[in-house]
């Protein structure tokens, strides 16, 4: 058990920091005011991941272990946004359209209404 944290704490700490430099570096070289940074992590997380996800699936056989190690350790630091996207797209490839939608509306929308509450809380106190 020890060592599976220790794997995950590495494989996060390299999602951090990649996220890190990715975000800033876009930032830099794209100078808008737009979070051109965040999007191009979430949107290049979402299509490494979908892409190892079918390697791992079609062409070579990866262990359980060092699935959760890649998928939880680094894209769970370097972007949650990847794994919310792979459930929808499971979620719509089962025909589960109404549990897709409501994901993206529970996420995205009470998500976004928790953060506004919990600044505004946090700007008051």
């Amino acid at each position: 058990m020890f060592q599976k944290i220790l794997y995950l704490s590495i494989a996060g700490a390299a999602g951090t920091i990649a996220r890190y430099w990715l975000s800033g570096f876009v930032q830099r070289m794209i100078t808008v005011e737009f979070p051109i940074g965040t999007a191009a992590v979430n949107i290049i997380g979402c299509f490494v991941f979908g892409l190892l996800w079918a390697f791992m699936e079609s062409r070579f056989s990866i262990s359980g272990q060092t699935r959760i190690i890649i998928f939880v350790g680094f894209f769970g630091a370097f972007t949650t946004f990847s794994t919310f996207m792979y459930e929808n797209s499971r979620l719509l490839d089962d025909s589960q359209w109404l549990w897709a939608l409501e994901n993206i509306v529970l996420q995205d929308i009470l998500g976004l209404v928790g953060m506004i509450g919990g600044l505004s809380i946090g700007k008051s106190l």
